[in-house]
């Protein structure tokens, strides 16, 4: 029998997860291990002159978003979640001559956090630009969420995603 921690973490992961689907290909079948879900973002800009041919610039942005559920997230957990996810947003990367960005999200959900990986999520901060900005970049946001408390900890750049826990 499931646990009402266990089944209220669901809940919330099921919510979370919803909310991406409106502009996100979710992937739950066969999500890159250890991840429990993955969603991926792609986009393509033109700016163009009056009539399409006369295009003046072209732009291409990636976002990949990793999603995990867990029972309790310890440092060495989320260092290991962590380089897996900016491994595959690099590996993911495709400079042609249009690429704008490349970015990576995870989204961690755990009923209890260790004090030491709270702060690794906080320090997080993944950013890498490709031939000195002039071919895009690539960065990174990480949230976890610790069930237990009600609390959210953020990378800089993941504070936006903390409305996606806010009922």
């Amino acid at each position: 029998m499931m646990t009402k921690a266990v089944s209220d973490n669901q809940a919330l992961f099921e919510r979370v997860l919803h909310s991406f689907e409106a502009y996100y290909n979710i992937n739950r079948e066969d999500p890159l291990p250890p991840f429990d879900a993955e969603a991926s973002f792609n986009m393509h800009d033109e700016q163009y002159f009056l009539i399409r041919s006369a295009r003046l610039s072209e732009a291409d942005s990636r976002e990949f978003v990793f999603f995990r559920l867990m029972d309790h997230l310890d440092l060495e957990t989320f260092q290991d979640l962590d380089r897996k996810a900016w491994e595959t947003c690099l590996a993911r990367v495709d400079l042609s001559e249009n690429h704008k960005s490349t970015d990576v999200c995870l989204i961690l959900i755990a009923n209890t956090i260790d004090p030491r990986a709270k702060e690794a999520v906080r320090r997080t901060d993944h950013y890498k630009s490709y031939r000195f900005g002039l071919k895009g970049w690539s960065c990174s946001r990480t949230i976890a969420y610790e069930s237990e408390t009600g609390a959210c900890f953020c990378s800089r750049r993941g504070q936006d995603l903390q409305k996606l826990f806010k009922a």
